[in-house]
């Protein structure tokens, strides 16, 4: 998917990034630290949005993991208690996000972006709720949770972010390392663009809504456009998903992507990036295309009928692109 962060100079094409160095494994889970919560708050709409999602800042500092995490990056979460076989419940990882500096600004405290996991057993229809979703979710503030990582190198910004602009593509909590790296981009002195398109089933449910709306207004520099796939969106046009906006906003994405400067960044549910890469085989110009995917000639005359198993073979992404998806 992306370059290694260990990729020599020499292997880069021009436009390609050499990411940043990332740690990794600094506090392991046979010997977990202990961060305290420090904010647990709702990111959906207060009321009628589909699912619950909370941001939960975990304060680190004093630990090992404190100040060794960077965008982009993910952590570990044991939760209390025991399975129903009686074993300590397995690991689970969330993605970080803060930008490098964390919430606090000098690495001390970290954040993430939990969905409450609430459905049914697909045999029985009884109730089921996921252990950590949920485990995170009711902490109170100042109560501890054990925590892990950092983990991931290859989801990361470049080394020198300055000599890139950035078009972030996202769903749901796919979100939650693009805050922590729009927050990073912006804040920093490095001159770049960026837009992000952020994609949700209702209005409602777009996270981080009004935070990114402010951030908007204050930097000229970051544009963010949604995309609402089960109503129409706020200006009453049809409803649509978040690839749809290549085609629906052409004249602001295209001359954007033909940039020789753009990166792009795909995070969210699995098989959103197939949408995306036909959107890109559709609307922009070959040279453009070829800079985020690399297609075969058979593939190109039925872009419809591309699925997930094309990916990486018939329809192959470059070094400019970087995917996360579940």
């Amino acid at each position: 998917m992306s370059t290694d962060a260990t990729t020599s100079r020499k292997e880069l094409r021009p436009g390609e990034p050499l990411l940043r160095a990332a740690k990794m494994h600094v506090v392991v889970p046979a010997a977990p630290v202990f961060g305290r919560v420090v904010e647990n708050r709702r990111c959906t709409a207060a009321r009628k949005a589909a699912g619950f999602v909370r941001h939960i800042a975990i304060d680190v500092s004093g630990t090992a993991l404190a100040g060794t995490f960077i965008a982009g990056q993910s952590f570990g979460v044991l939760a209390d208690g025991t399975d129903a076989l009686g074993k300590p419940h397995k690991l689970r990882l969330y993605s970080i996000a803060s930008p490098s500096a964390g919430e606090d600004g000098h690495g001390g405290v970290l954040a993430t972006t939990v969905k409450r996991t609430i459905d049914e057993h697909f045999d029985s229809g009884k109730l089921f709720l996921g252990v950590c979703s949920n485990y995170l979710c009711d902490l109170a503030v100042g109560e501890s949770v054990r925590v892990t990582g950092p983990n991931g190198k290859r989801f990361v910004l470049p080394e020198n972010a300055a000599q890139h602009d950035y078009l972030f593509v996202a769903t749901g909590t796919g979100i939650a390392p693009f805050r922590g790296m729009i927050l990073e981009l912006l804040k920093s002195s490095a001159p770049c663009k960026v837009m992000l398109l952020m994609g949700s089933p209702y209005a409602t449910d777009l996270l981080y809504h009004q935070e990114l709306q402010q951030l908007a207004s204050q930097y000229t520099n970051f544009t963010y456009l949604t995309a609402i796939s089960r109503e129409r969106q706020a200006d009453g046009s049809p409803a649509m998903y978040v690839h749809e906006h290549l085609d629906r906003s052409r004249d602001v994405l295209v001359p954007f992507l033909e940039s020789p400067r753009t990166l792009v960044y795909v995070c969210g549910i699995a098989g959103m990036e197939l949408g995306v890469f036909q959107q890109m085989a559709r609307v922009l110009p070959a040279s453009a295309r070829d800079q985020y995917v690399e297609v075969e000639i058979a593939a190109m005359a039925d872009i419809a009928g591309w699925t997930r198993t094309m990916l990486h073979k018939q329809v192959r992404p470059t070094r400019r692109v970087f995917m996360e998806v579940y």
